[in-house]
């Protein structure tokens, strides 16, 4: 097992312990486009050991063009671009060439062409591009607006969006793909709408309203009308990923109505009821997709974290050949232009994601795409182990293991990292986590990643479970999981470090408050560290659909809540060391959460270091800044963990 030496400036010791007030300065620096406050030079083993696990490469599926070859996104350089792959194990092309990343691609059918989404440094204000393959991109979209990816007509000549402000209102716009002044404003809503599918005939589009994770529906949108009924049935629930079927007389669905998981439904598009179509499981299903000519049907379940194919003769229902793939996490799913081949997007504990095509009715498995590890020796990748302890309520709470590679005969028992996600309606799963393997080796620390009550892909009352008042529920279930640490002879529960971004920042701050004389220190990303300044300052068109998970903070109960669970009102029972990583243009989160918990846990005289990247948002997309951010990690836990 690698190791990284020792070797740590007096200034970082320093730093790490408690001091007054009074006595505290802050040192600041500059690296790149980050700010750094407290934190000590990097020192040249853990630049080397970054490196290692940085370097790596993946193959993001996009989506198929017309002439069968295939859109993924992948990096080469310091951000992720399109690139286009014309056969198996074929040459990368690189396609686009910009300084901020691409955060999707969308090809138009009957064309060499495609729409790609991308933002200005993390700011999530989308723009829409169209490109030829090997042309210049054209916009169709205002600066000052948030875009979704577009869907196409069938025959290319039409795509439709959602478009919104800062006012929070949705906009639909049509336009002719290959005319950017074609752009016409068709439906104007007041909450969430955003366009799934089109019909044949090109009059009418599918729009999913999607107000909160308990609450999305399906409306018909008359394009000539702008008339758009809801056709999911009455009642709470939430339908996604909604899909003309049938010749357009029915809608394909996954949806939790009557049923704890998610199922894939078909719904009459004149509103006469719902069919079940996958079998009744324990289980969700993550995703769909339905060939262009209706005939076959692929759909995936979420089976404790791992990702299950299933392929089907939609017309007939009769048996067709499987994909047998690797355990993992599926990315994508998605039929060829020709009817005949399935994309399958897969990443796994020890592959950072790749593409795989099956031939849909001659049963062939193929991969397209095998990416680099770059200096990343395999035999130090671990797969996790599925674990699960009892929390305070009797509920069993599943977890992630990734313990480290040991030589034979060595008992000593390894420092720990609790990694929460965020969400915190998502869920951790199996696949590509570079950092869990980099701590595991690097740092010899075993990294434990729950799935706390509220996490997804346990069936929605499980999800429900840390809703509004609930919310420190979630937080007891770490406590039950300190708990299980204690009792397991190869971890030491002496040196139990906590970490999260987004709400698992949240989950961090609020677990260093209940559990301070457990823990040796946290780590917090763009944590929320006061729901109700939260909810004020996140972006407009979030508000809504944060309320329905969090809460309402207009509501004089719930407001007593926040005010009584804010890790702001709750800093001087945090008595360990932090660190505060955060992005200057994130939308979601934004930097005043991080800027006011910084200055409050000082105040408190809790030893806080502070990193700001001035060209991120939610969560850093940029090589440099997540190569600097995992070495300030490292100089941090190792401290933690070595106790000096």
């Amino acid at each position: 097992m690698f190791r990284i030496a020792a070797t740590l400036s007096l200034t970082a010791v320093l730093s790490l312990a408690a001091v007054p007030l009074a006595a505290q300065q802050v040192e600041e620096r500059t690296v790149g486009s980050a700010t750094l406050q407290n934190v000590p030079a990097i020192p040249a083993d853990i630049e080397e050991a970054v490196q290692r696990y940085q370097n790596y490469r993946s193959a993001q599926f996009e989506d198929w063009l017309e002439d069968g070859t295939m859109l993924i996104t992948t990096r080469f350089g310091t951000t992720s671009q399109v690139h286009l792959v014309a056969e198996p194990y074929g040459q990368r092309s690189q396609l686009t060439f910009f300084a901020e990343p691409v955060t999707g691609a969308t090809a138009e059918p009957g064309h060499q062409r495609f729409a790609l989404n991308r933002d200005t440094g993390g700011d999530e204000w989308y723009q829409i591009d169209l490109m030829p393959v090997g042309g210049t991109p054209v916009r169709f979209t205002e600066p000052t607006t948030r875009n979704t990816a577009p869907v196409f007509s069938s025959d290319g000549g039409m795509m439709v969006w959602s478009s919104t402000g800062r006012e929070g209102r949705y906009t639909i716009y049509t336009a002719d793909p290959a005319d950017p002044a074609s752009r016409r404003e068709i439906a104007v809503f007041d909450t969430p709408m955003f366009p799934a599918d089109i019909s044949a005939d090109g009059a009418t589009v599918i729009l999913q309203n999607y107000v909160s994770n308990s609450n999305a529906t399906i409306h018909l949108l008359d394009i000539a009308s702008g008339e758009a009924p809801r056709i999911s049935p009455e009642g709470e629930g939430t339908d996604e990923q909604p899909q003309f079927a049938r010749n357009d007389i029915a809608i394909l669905a996954i949806t939790n109505r009557t049923s704890d998981t998610r199922r894939l439904v078909e719904y009459a598009r004149d509103g006469g009821g719902m069919t079940m179509v996958s079998p009744e499981s324990e289980w969700d299903v993550e995703t769909f997709d339905l060939s262009d000519d209706g005939r076959i049907l692929a759909w995936s379940t979420n089976e404790d974290g791992y990702s299950r194919v299933r392929v089907t003769d939609f017309v007939t229902r009769r048996a067709l050949p499987q994909p047998v793939l690797p355990d993992g996490v599926l990315t994508a799913l998605d039929f060829s232009p020709d009817n005949e081949r399935l994309a399958i997007g897969l990443e796994s504990a020890t592959s950072a994601g790749d593409v795989w095509v099956w031939g849909a009715t001659s049963g062939e498995l193929e991969r397209w795409t095998e990416s680099e590890r770059g200096p990343l020796d395999p035999a130090t990748l671990v797969e996790p182990e599925l674990v699960r302890f009892e929390s305070f309520d009797g509920r069993s709470i599943p977890a992630f293991v990734y313990r480290p590679n040991r030589e034979s005969g060595e008992a000593v028992p390894t420092p720990v990292i609790i990694d929460i996600h965020g969400g915190p309606e998502a869920q951790t799963r199996p696949g590509w986590n570079p950092g869990a393997q980099y701590f595991a080796d690097t740092l010899g620390a075993t990294v434990i990643l729950p799935n706390v009550r509220g996490s997804d892909g346990y069936g929605t009352e499980y999800r429900d479970l840390d809703n509004g008042p609930l919310r420190e529920d979630s937080v007891r279930d770490i406590g039950a999981l300190l708990d299980w640490i204690a009792a397991q002879p190869g971890l030491d529960e002496s040196r139990v470090a906590v970490y999260g971004q987004s709400y698992g920042g949240y989950m961090s701050l609020a677990s260093m408050i209940h559990y301070s004389d457990r823990l040796v220190g946290g780590v917090e990303r763009y944590g929320i560290s006061d729901f109700r300044t939260f909810l004020q300052n996140t972006e407009s068109y979030r508000r809504d659909m944060r309320r329905g998970e969090y809460g309402d903070e207009r509501d004089p109960e719930m407001a007593a809540v926040f005010e009584r669970i804010a890790p702001m009102n709750n800093l001087s029972r945090i008595s360990k060391p932090m660190l505060v990583m955060a992005g200057a243009n994130d939308p979601r989160v934004p930097l005043s959460e991080s800027d006011q918990v910084v200055e409050g846990l000082r105040e408190a005289g809790v030893p806080t270091w502070y990193v700001v990247f001035a060209d991120e948002g939610h969560g850093f997309r940029k090589k440099p800044n997540n190569d600097l951010r995992r070495a300030v990690e490292t100089v941090f836990l190792r401290e933690l963990f070595d106790g000096e």
